[in-house]
């Protein structure tokens, strides 16, 4: 018997030790690699460093967007029962809701979980002390060194800059591994359009660190490499002085080199600081800007589809020069108003302007001849030079966003409302109401191009070798140089009757179009109770010198009383006057608040952080572009 028990003993002993010896060869041979990676994240951790983005020159080589340093915390997720336990104090110790840290936990649920995720992309003085006092408490936090975007202050540059923001889940998808819950990509603008140029790559710090997060050692570091550099076509002095006399008004400015392409000026009013967005922006701050009515979020300059009011007479004029089918010696007698098929179309001027040809038309912006040019040249016309001069299509500028506007015909009407076009349409159309839309980029292309005679170059904005695309729609040589003159008679103060004598700059051949547009039809305004919730949009736009110009600028300002000679062309005047200013070395720095900020004899931007908004990232989009006035409504009195 005792034989027998001492076999059972040494059958379980010999067992043991067999069981023994499978697990010691399945730990060190078969699941040494699994074992050695799990005993390798205790001690070795993998810090990311990010790469800053590439800055934004101004054509003269002037830093506009730089970039500054500051700390951003990472959380460590390793272990996820220690990181889930630790969640409250974490909340609590850096003011952040525990929803949102359980947010960015299930954003980053299927990424190793070796890697860490940003919780919080600018910590303070506070946050920084705290987590240096309590690292044995909370191993999981960790900081690392980030680069922030530093743009103008007081919006300046704005709409054209863009902004940056945290990337969205989508983003990340869609992005095949390259983007991470914390990453920071262009949203809007330059910084969306040359996002894969800005983007640097991304390095790494591997460090060896003990039981409670002490960094012991390094293992190896991989420098980030910074994000290129990109010389942009803007001048500074020239949209200093654009943003200056624009001011609080609400519209746009944009002043373009049109024998080139070249984008000078870009300005978009109201515009939000991007600064506000160049870490979170908090959902509060989004709602806001997405329901103020003066949609500061709408880059009016590309996406603004307004009617252009006069300053499509000139459009006008140069299809009535060339297809000759109103004979250049046509008068009309304007005496306040005219009725055409049954209808009474007023002039701006209410006592009229008398016996006018094509010259004091344009110079006066008499509607009753261009009424009467529009009924006689036909909505085919009208459409075919429209479009030839690029308005209703894109420009193709190099920024994300652009709106086409639109030039109707018979074809568009046709085939959107299922109805005939109606001759009297052609009354509004042809003092550029009714149906017609453009932006103030497509209104200082189309300009600029019929001065060049036909030739329509590209806008951009970043500076290039290559010349710019064009497309070319002849323009006989008698025509520019008529409606070039015309149009210099409208700024020229010893032609009486010109609607912009303001924009006169002394030794400058200045020319020019004043127009005021309506937004709502007649009809429509005699039935709503308050009439200043739809005052008209004006605008002016003008080029210089009067052959060969070498800057275009065109200007809307909206909701206003004023016609567009009275307070958009002053500020037309004030950007050429800073062009040639410079051009001749005469140019004053503009004492604006921008301007004090910006010192272009350092190459740099004087100013502090901005001041953080630390809640829930919020993916940004664009807003919607306001509405244009009604198909086929009558025009009210424009200039």
């Amino acid at each position: 018997m005792p034989q027998g028990r001492l076999a059972v003993v040494s059958y379980v002993i010999v067992g043991l030790t067999v069981l023994l010896l499978v697990g010691f060869w399945k730990l060190q041979v078969v699941d040494s690699t699994h074992y050695q990676e799990l005993a390798d994240r205790n001690r070795i951790r993998t810090i990311p460093l990010i790469a800053p983005r590439g800055r934004m020159l101004d054509r003269n080589g002037r830093v506009l967007v730089d970039n500054y340093a500051s700390f951003s915390i990472l959380l460590l997720r390793d272990d996820m029962k220690i990181v889930n336990r630790a969640l409250p104090s974490i909340s609590d110790a850096l003011n952040v809701s525990i929803e949102d840290l359980r947010q960015q936990l299930e954003t980053a649920k299927y990424l190793p979980t070796y890697e860490p995720i940003v919780i919080k992309p600018e910590a303070s003085t506070a946050d920084v002390a705290y987590i240096e006092s309590h690292r044995t408490d909370l191993p999981m936090l960790e900081m690392v060194m980030m680069s922030r975007r530093r743009y103008p202050p007081a919006g300046f540059l704005s709409s054209a800059v863009g902004y940056v923001g945290e990337v969205s889940e989508a983003e990340i998808e869609k992005s095949d591994g390259k983007l991470r819950p914390g990453d920071m990509a262009g949203k809007s603008g330059l910084e969306k359009q040359y996002d894969s140029v800005l983007q640097g790559n991304d390095g790494l710090r591997r460090i060896i660190v003990n039981s409670v997060g002490k960094e012991m050692g390094r293992l190896e570091q991989i420098e980030p490499v910074p994000g290129k550099s990109i010389q942009l076509t803007i001048d500074y002095d020239v949209q200093a002085a654009a943003e200056a006399a624009l001011g609080d008004k609400k519209g746009a400015v944009v002043a373009m080199n049109p024998e080139t392409g070249e984008i000078l000026a870009f300005v978009s009013r109201p515009s939000p600081d991007p600064n506000a967005f160049a870490v979170r922006v908090s959902k509060e701050e989004w709602q806001r800007l997405n329901s103020d009515p003066n949609l500061p979020l709408m880059d009016r300059v590309i996406q603004a589809q307004l009617a252009p009011g006069s300053v499509f007479k000139i459009v006008m004029a140069t299809a009535m020069l060339e297809t000759k089918a109103v004979p250049e010696s046509f008068t009309a007698f304007c005496p306040g108003q005219a009725s055409f098929y049954g209808r009474v179309y007023h002039c701006w001027q209410p006592k009229g302007h008398g016996t006018v040809d094509l010259e004091h038309a344009v110079a006066e912006s008499c509607d009753v001849f261009f009424y009467n040019v529009g009924m006689r040249l036909g909505i085919d016309r009208m459409s075919y030079y429209g479009t030839q001069v690029g308005l209703g299509r894109r420009t193709g500028i190099d920024l994300p966003g652009e709106e086409p506007g639109l030039m109707p015909s018979a074809e568009w009407k046709e085939r959107n409302y299922h109805a005939p076009w109606y001759p009297g349409e052609n009354i509004s159309v042809g003092v550029g109401q009714g149906p017609i839309t453009t932006t103030p980029l497509q209104l200082a292309r189309a300009i600029g191009g019929i001065a060049l005679g036909g030739v329509f170059k590209t806008p951009h904005l970043l500076k290039s070798d290559q010349p710019a695309g064009e497309f070319r729609f002849p323009i006989s040589e008698d025509t520019v140089d008529k409606v070039t003159h015309y149009m210099e008679n409208v700024v020229d103060p010893t032609f009486p009757g010109g609607t912009a004598h303001v924009a006169y700059i002394k030794g400058v051949e200045l020319c020019g179009k004043s127009g005021s547009a309506q937004v709502i039809s007649a009809q429509g305004l005699a039935k709503v109770k308050n009439r200043s919730d739809y005052k008209d949009n004006a605008w002016f736009v003008g080029f210089a010198p009067r052959r060969n110009p070498e800057i275009v600028v065109s200007v809307l300002v909206q909701s206003t009383m004023l016609h567009g000679g009275e307070i958009a062309a002053p500020v037309v005047r004030d950007v050429v006057k800073a062009y040639f200013d410079k051009k001749n070395g005469n140019l004053k720095p503009p004492m604006t608040a921008v301007a004090a900020k910006v010192t272009p004899a350092t190459n740099s931007i004087q100013q502090q952080p901005p001041t953080l908004a630390q809640s829930e990232p919020v993916p940004l989009a664009g807003a919607k572009p306001q509405a244009s006035n009604a198909a086929g409504s009558p025009a009210r009195p424009m200039h």
